[in-house]
């Protein structure tokens, strides 16, 4: 368990200093790095034995390349009277994104990745048209819905799996990924009243309903809180299915697994104690 946790306190390390930059962080924040990827990446290298450059060189750069996309959320929407530090924020917040982009196709490219470099870019398009189809509301079924929330959350971890020839941690990965973004969404939803995906969901159940999802009913809201909880007891079954065919799993994430599965747990019994 400490090898592997050591691995991966280094692979981190490298990842934050290829996000250092000095100009940037006078100005914008430094990016949040998204853990269970970072965590997952590193284990499906190192649990089909990927030597620690290679595992250190996929994992750092489809977390660039994650983070290029997680950055481009960030940008805010210019409005009238804003000011001049504001534009400066976002012209800055773009560059960054594209600063990040650019290091992963820098760094792979200096090894002779090529094929990866394709895999990876073919990922940030499968990313883009399923952000456009959940923004847009452009799903016309639920299982379309949920099908582009797990690609947005999965696209690049698999892609680096389709490299590997690792089949079962793509859909272990694609599951994990997307029982951790239903639960966020799902408190995001009860602690304010807003969700991207439970508009979506809205928008689908209640095709009639014009209003925002503040004007719910008791009644709806608890539907669409009993769609999102059946997608997760699917998505934490297929979890458990792969995790007997992965014996040689390591701790921290095992450990991990059970902290998202308990997470989701607790989500279920505060909704029936709630009736």
């Amino acid at each position: 368990m400490q090898d592997f946790k050591n691995k991966l306190t280094g692979i981190r390390k490298a990842l934050e200093q290829q996000l250092s930059h000095p100009y940037l962080q006078q100005f914008i924040a430094s990016p949040p790095i998204d853990e269970d990827k970072l965590m997952m990446l590193a284990s499906l290298l190192d649990s089909i034995g990927v030597d620690e450059s290679r595992t250190e060189k996929y994992t750092v750069t489809a977390m660039l390349l994650q983070i290029a996309l997680d950055t481009h959320e960030l940008v805010k929407v210019s409005r009238p009277g804003s000011s001049e530090w504001d534009l400066k924020e976002r012209q800055l917040t773009v560059l960054a994104g594209v600063y990040y982009s650019g290091l992963y196709y820098k760094l792979l490219a200096a090894a002779g990745e090529i094929e990866l470099i394709d895999m990876l870019a073919s990922g940030v398009k499968t990313v883009n048209e399923n952000k456009i189809i959940i923004y847009q509301k452009e799903a016309d079924a639920i299982e379309i819905l949920m099908d582009s929330v797990k690609e947005v959350e999965a696209a690049l971890v698999g892609k680096v799996a389709d490299f590997c020839n690792a089949g079962i941690w793509k859909e272990l990965a694609a599951n994990v990924l997307f029982v951790k973004r239903l639960i966020d969404e799902e408190r995001l939803f009860l602690e304010t009243g807003n969700s991207i995906v439970f508009d979506g969901l809205k928008k689908l159940s209640f095709p009639k309903m014009e209003q925002g999802l503040q004007s719910l009913s008791r009644e709806q809201r608890k539907h669409l809180i009993s769609v999102c909880e059946r997608y997760r007891e699917f998505a934490i079954n297929s979890i458990k299915k792969a995790q007997t065919h992965l014996p040689g799993m390591n701790a921290t994430l095992n450990e991990r697994l059970e902290s998202i599965l308990g997470q989701h747990q607790s989500m279920v019994n505060f909704f029936v104690e709630e009736g």
